[in-house]
């Protein structure tokens, strides 16, 4: 699971140039419920907290839409139910 987060920050780091960036996983706090039935602790539930200055002059909406691009094989292949994101511009 580890080398989920580690790629995901790699990736996202990649992709966006971030001056900050934060990975919290929470899915504990969703155990057992229909995103993660298995009642997994770790990599369905993740909240992500970026500044890039990559988001300069993009909506929010065009601000997710460049995260959730990069972390689409995650959705797809990793078994991530929720994503949450907080994007800001340095």
């Amino acid at each position: 699971m580890q080398d989920m987060f580690i790629e995901m920050e790699r990736l996202l780091r990649n992709g966006l140039s971030p001056s900050e960036l934060r990975i919290e996983d929470f899915s504990e706090q969703h155990a057992g419920h229909s995103g993660n039935p298995s009642r997994k602790k770790r990599g369905t539930h993740i909240r992500i907290f970026i500044t890039s200055p990559d988001f300069q002059g993009k909506s929010l909406l065009e601000q997710h839409r460049s995260v959730y691009q990069i972390m689409d094989p995650f959705l797809k292949e990793w078994g991530v139910h929720a994503l949450e994101l907080k994007t800001s511009i340095p």
